[in-house]
C-alpha cells in the first residue's frame, strides 16, 4: 500500500483483514511532538489511504511515555517570529480534516500523555479507545500558552461532547483521566493497557454507537440561539477568574465557538485566524517562554542518581510536616521528628487527610501513610539518606541541632535546611562535612507550590547539588539553584513588595484597594491577603532578617497585631478577619480614589530587587531568575517575570519611575546596582538554547 514511500516518524503495517496500523514514533525524540515534518508525513499517508481505502485504520504511538504531547513548541515560536503561523495552522487543519474524511472507519488508541495536537488528532478519528490506567491523560492545554486549540480542537470537541463540557476542558486546560474522558464521551471505550491495540481493532470491526442522549446534547448545545445565549454567560464566568487584557486566549476561544456555524470549514477558518492573531501577542510570547523555562528547570537533575530512599525531617510544624507528607506521597520512606508526639500527630493527621483526598482507594492511602512515621527519638537520622531541618528561624538553634544530629550521619548523608532567609555561610559554621550541607527551601503550601530553591554556598560539593536537584525532580518539584545570600531569590524579591504594601496599609490605603491593584497588575493574590495567608509572624521574622540587608524596615502596626495574637489566617484575625478560611474584606468607600502611583510603589521594589539579584549572581542567568520568581511568588506569568516586564516597559523608563518614587518617598526606592546589566537589553530574552521536550 505504501510502496515507494519512506517515513522517518511513522511506521505503517497492514494485517490480512485489511486493517492498517499507523504508529507514531518521532525520530530522535523520547516523546511524540508534531513538527512540520511529522505532519507532512501523515499527510502523505492519509492521501494514500484515501486512494487505497483499507478496511480500517488504527492510529497509536510507539513511545512508552504516551500518545503525543502536542505541537513542537520551538517550531511554533519560529513560525510566530516569521509571521507564518496561519499557514502552518491551516496545513495541520487540512491534514487532520483529510484524516476525518477517510471513507473507512478510524480508531485512535491512546495511552499516556495525549495533549494539544495529540488530542486534536484523535478527535479527527471516528472513535477513540484509551488505556485504563492512571498514566493516561487527555487534554487541550493551549490556553496555558496564550493561544487555544488550532488543529480542529475547538471545531470538533463541542460537537462531540456538547459545548458546556468542551468549553470547560479547553478554557481550563486541565487534562482528563481515562475514566473521566470516557464519562464525558471524549473516548468511546477503555481497555487494559496490554490489550489496547487488540481492542482498538475490535472497535474498528464493531463500532460503538454513541448514546442518543449524548448526540442530542451535542446537537442542542451548539444551535445558533444557544451559542448566542451561552457565550456571554461563559464569558462572564471566565472574566471573574482572569482579565481579558492579561489573558486574551480564553475569550477569543469563546468568541470562535460563538461564531462557529454548522460548516466544519467555516469553524476551522475562524479557529486558525484566531490562533494566528493570538500568537502575535505579548501574552503568548511570555507564556511560551515561561513554559520552555519550566521545562528547562524540570530537566535539571535528569539522568542523575539521587541515591535517596529514606528521608528524615526535623520539625513537625506546618512546613516540616508538609514536606514530610509530600515526600512520603512521592514514594519515599520518611521519619518525622519533634520534641513530643503531640507536636508530630497534627502533621500525621493532616497528611492522612491529604492522602485521602488525593488517592482513590483505602489501600493506597494506607500504603502511603505507612511510609510516614513519627520519630520523637530521632532514630531515623542514623539511617536516612537525606535529613531536612525545618525548625524555627533561629541560626543558633539550627546550629545546635546540626551539632546533635550530624555525628549520627551515614558517610554520604545529605543535610538540608528549609530556612527561608538565613544565609548558609552563617549556618554551616561548625559542620564537620559542610560540603554535604545545602538549602532545600520549599514554599507554603508545599503540595501546591511547585518551586524549591536549592541553596548553594561556596563549600558545597557540586555532586551533592546535582543529587539535590535530582531529588526535587523525583518528588515532582521545579528546582532552581540559588546563592545562599540573605533571602535567597524568592523572599529577597517578595519582601520589598510585601513590606511596602503593608506600609501603604499603615498609611491608610484600604487593604481591599491594595489587593485589587496588585491583581489588576496580574498577581494571583493581593499583598494584604497574602501577608495574612503566610502569617504576619512569618512576615515579621523574615522581614527582620532581611530588612538590614535590603535597606528596609518593618512598617508600623505589625508588632501590635502580633502582640494581640493576630497572626493572620491561622488565628482568624490579622490585617483581615478570616472565616472558614476566607478573608472578610471591609467595604471601601466607592468615592475613594487610590494614589496614582500606588501600583508602582508595590511592584517596582520587586523589579528593583530582581535587578540587584541578577547583578549579585543569585541565580545563574536572567531567565532562571524570571522563572524562579514566577513559580515561587506567582508574579504575573503573562508578563514573563520581573526582568521581562522591565524589558517590555523599557529599562530607562522604569528606572526614572523609581527615581521619582525615591524623591517622593525615600531612599528605599533608589535604583540598586545592576541596571546596566546586558541581560536587561530588550532583545536579551532569548528562548532557552538547549532542546526542550516538545509539548502542546
Amino acid at each position: 500500500m505504501f510502496e515507494g514511500l519512506r517515513f522517518n516518524h511513522w511506521k505503517t503495517s497492514a494485517d490480512e483483514s485489511g486493517i492498517v496500523t499507523l504508529t507514531l514514533d518521532r525520530a530522535g525524540s523520547g516523546v511524540n511532538a508534531f513538527s512540520r515534518e511529522v505532519l507532512d508525513e501523515l499527510g502523505q499517508i492519509v492521501e494514500r489511504l484515501a486512494i487505497e481505502q483499507p478496511a480500517g485504520v488504527v492510529v497509536h504511538s510507539a513511545k512508552p511515555t504516551g500518545f503525543a504531547v502536542g505541537a513542537d513548541i520551538k517550531e511554533f515560536v519560529t513560525y510566530a517570529q516569521a509571521g507564518t503561523v496561519l499557514e502552518n495552522i491551516e496545513n495541520g487543519q487540512r491534514i487532520f480534516e483529510a484524516l476525518a474524511r477517510l471513507p473507512c472507519p478510524t480508531v485512535a488508541a491512546v495511552h499516556g500523555a495525549c495533549m494539544g495536537g495529540g488530542t486534536e488528532l484523535i478527535l479527527a478519528c471516528r472513535q477513540r479507545i484509551a488505556a485504563d490506567d492512571e498514566k493516561t491523560r487527555i487534554g487541550l492545554p493551549e490556553v496555558m500558552l496564550g493561544i487555544h486549540p488550532g488543529w480542529g480542537g475547538s471545531a470538533r470537541l463541542p460537537r462531540l461532547i456538547g459545548a458546556p463540557d468542551a468549553l470547560a476542558i479547553m478554557l481550563t486546560g486541565r487534562p482528563l483521566s481515562a475514566r473521566r474522558a470516557l464519562a464525558l464521551g471524549v473516548v468511546d471505550r477503555l481497555a487494559r493497557p496490554e490489550e489496547l491495540l487488540a481492542e482498538a481493532r475490535a472497535l474498528l470491526r464493531r463500532p460503538q454507537p454513541r448514546p442518543a442522549a449524548r448526540r442530542l446534547k451535542a446537537w442542542a448545545t451548539n444551535l445558533w440561539p444557544v451559542r448566542q445565549a451561552l457565550a456571554p454567560m461563559v464569558f462572564k464566568q471566565t472574566a471573574a477568574k482572569v482579565r481579558k487584557e492579561h489573558y486574551p486566549a480564553p475569550f477569543a476561544l469563546i468568541d470562535v465557538w460563538r461564531r462557529g456555524g454548522g460548516n466544519i470549514q467555516q469553524r476551522l477558518k475562524l479557529e486558525a485566524r484566531s490562533v494566528a492573531k493570538l500568537a502575535q501577542t505579548a501574552t503568548a510570547h511570555n507564556l511560551i517562554r515561561v513554559f520552555l523555562l519550566q521545562e528547562r528547570l524540570k530537566g535539571q537533575g535528569g539522568g542523575i542518581e539521587h541515591g535517596i530512599r529514606r528521608v528524615h525531617v526535623v520539625g513537625a510544624g506546618v512546613m516540616g510536616g508538609d514536606i514530610a507528607a509530600w515526600a512520603a506521597f512521592k514514594g519515599f520512606d520518611v521519619t518525622l521528628q519533634d520534641r513530643e508526639l503531640k507536636f508530630v500527630q497534627p502533621a500525621l493527621d493532616r497528611a492522612r487527610q491529604f492522602y485521602e483526598k488525593k488517592l482513590k482507594t483505602p489501600e493506597k492511602v494506607e500504603a502511603t501513610a505507612r511510609r510516614l512515621r513519627a520519630d520523637v527519638e530521632g532514630a531515623g537520622v542514623a539511617t536516612a539518606d537525606l535529613a531536612i531541618e525545618a525548625i524555627f528561624e533561629n541560626a543558633e538553634a539550627k546550629r545546635e541541632l546540626y551539632a546533635r544530629i550530624e555525628p549520627q550521619f551515614q558517610a554520604e548523608e545529605i543535610l538540608a535546611t528549609n530556612t527561608s532567609s538565613i544565609p548558609l555561610d552563617e549556618l554551616r559554621q561548625g559542620l564537620k562535612a559542610p560540603q554535604r550541607f545545602l538549602g532545600l527551601h520549599f514554599f507554603n503550601p508545599v503540595a501546591q507550590m511547585p518551586l524549591v530553591e536549592v541553596v548553594r554556598h561556596e563549600g558545597l560539593d557540586p555532586a551533592i547539588e546535582k543529587r539535590a536537584l535530582a531529588f526535587c525532580k523525583a518528588i515532582g518539584k521545579i528546582p532552581v539553584a540559588v546563592k545562599g545570600t540573605p533571602g535567597f531569590l524568592v523572599n529577597r524579591i517578595l519582601m520589598p513588595y510585601l513590606l511596602e504594601s503593608m506600609r501603604l496599609y499603615s498609611e491608610g490605603v484600604p487593604g481591599p484597594v491594595l489587593d485589587r491593584e496588585a491583581k489588576k497588575f496580574g498577581m494571583p493574590m493581593g499583598p494584604i491577603e497574602l501577608a495574612d495567608t503566610v502569617g504576619l509572624d512569618v512576615c515579621a521574622s523574615v522581614g527582620k532578617e532581611l530588612a538590614p540587608f535590603l535597606g528596609l524596615e518593618l512598617p508600623p502596626g505589625i508588632e501590635d497585631k502580633l502582640e494581640a495574637g493576630k497572626r493572620g489566617k491561622k488565628d482568624g484575625q490579622g490585617l483581615y478577619t478570616w472565616e472558614d478560611g476566607k478573608p472578610k474584606k471591609p467595604e471601601v468607600d466607592p468615592d475613594y480614589a487610590p494614589p496614582p502611583d500606588l501600583q508602582d510603589r508595590m511592584i517596582l521594589p520587586m523589579v528593583n530587587e530582581a535587578v540587584a539579584c541578577l547583578a549579585d549572581g543569585v541565580v545563574d542567568d536572567a531567565d532562571l531568575l524570571d522563572a524562579g520568581v514566577i513559580f515561587g511568588t506567582g508574579f504575573a506569568p503573562f508578563r514573563g517575570g520581573p526582568l521581562q516586564y522591565l524589558r517590555s516597559e523599557g529599562v530607562a523608563a522604569v528606572k526614572e519611575r523609581l527615581e521619582k518614587l525615591a524623591q517622593r518617598y525615600g531612599e528605599r526606592f533608589s535604583p540598586k546596582s545592576g541596571w546596566e546589566h546586558p541581560a536587561l537589553a530588550k532583545d536579551a530574552a532569548a528562548l532557552p538554547t538547549e532542546e526542550p521536550p516538545a509539548a502542546s
